[in-house]
């Protein structure tokens, strides 16, 4: 028998155990975050302007373009599950970006 034959016949006599009684599954608890805020148009900008960031600046920040920026806070788009994180982040202060640059 081959080597993945051989795991899956362990894996199903081990299945068949736990469905016996005769053997406990190991289990780990994960607290997961709740879904991130939902921000509309006037959201973003006053998040953008409570930075005192520019669209450019904030698109950085975020690593979309500007015109995505634009779209947003006009209401044309609506950010992506993982961009509301991200502003959720910026929004309630968990991140503020440094964005002085030294000079060389």
């Amino acid at each position: 028998m081959s080597s993945f034959s051989e795991k899956v016949k362990k894996g199903l006599e081990e299945i068949l155990e736990y469905k016996q009684g005769k053997r406990t599954l190991r289990t780990k608890l994960i607290n997961l975050p709740e879904p991130p805020l939902e921000y509309g148009a006037k959201d973003i900008k006053k998040i953008r302007e409570k930075g005192d960031y520019s669209q450019s600046i904030f698109a950085i920040i975020l690593n979309v373009s500007v015109r995505t920026v634009q779209s947003w806070e006009s209401g044309a788009r609506v950010p992506s599950h993982s961009a509301l994180r991200l502003l959720e982040i910026i929004d309630k202060g968990i991140y503020r970006p440094n964005l002085s640059r030294k000079s060389a």
